[in-house]
């Protein structure tokens, strides 16, 4: 079953982290995005598999994200 999961991608001074909204707990950090984003599917595949063996219901994706785009000026 395929499923997609919105994950959240902060770059931080020296790495980038993420973190899947819909499964608390689940993180991931990486030297770099692209990094980060094989870590971050390793560790959502490897937290719905704890669920799992936990007996505990997978949660469906629910968090949505989007840009939007404002226009402000300094003074």
């Amino acid at each position: 079953m395929i499923t997609q999961y919105t994950v959240i991608y902060e770059p931080g001074d020296r790495n980038w982290s993420a973190y899947v909204p819909d499964l608390p707990g689940c993180i991931a950090t990486g030297a770099t995005r692209e990094k980060v984003q094989a870590l971050i599917r390793e560790a959502i595949e490897f937290h719905l598999e704890g669920m799992r063996l936990h007996n505990e219901s997978v949660p469906e994706p629910t968090v949505e994200a989007g840009l939007v785009e404002v226009t402000f000026s300094d003074a």
